[in-house]
């Protein structure tokens, strides 16, 4: 199994949890507020159905197995960080670019 590379920020981190020196900054107020954000991001009530091409789905597919999700979980997870801003259409930041 290939070992995953960290950036320095990371193996710092890594590296002070492992030794049992990591202290979380979070307090109650911002541990509350990102538990609740996560039950609703986890929560899944609804059901879509979309027709896409052979193609992006096998792509789909190959992406969802690298990530070790279930390439449904991999969709679910794209679109809710394009809902939540957490994507961004650099197409439209490419048009936007060219008319300056």
């Amino acid at each position: 199994m290939d070992k995953i590379k960290l950036d320095p920020e990371e193996q710092e981190l890594l590296d002070a949890y492992e030794s049992g020196d990591f202290r979380s900054d979070l307090d109650v107020a911002r541990r509350e507020y990102l538990t609740q954000a996560a039950e609703e991001t986890l929560k899944k009530d609804k059901r879509i159905n979309i027709r896409i091409s052979s193609r992006d789905l096998e792509a789909l597919q190959r992406r969802a197995l690298e990530e070790g999700l279930s390439y449904q979980s991999l969709v679910s997870s794209v679109l809710h960080k394009y809902v939540s801003g957490g994507l961004k259409d650099i197409t439209a930041n490419k048009s936007d670019q060219r008319t300056r």
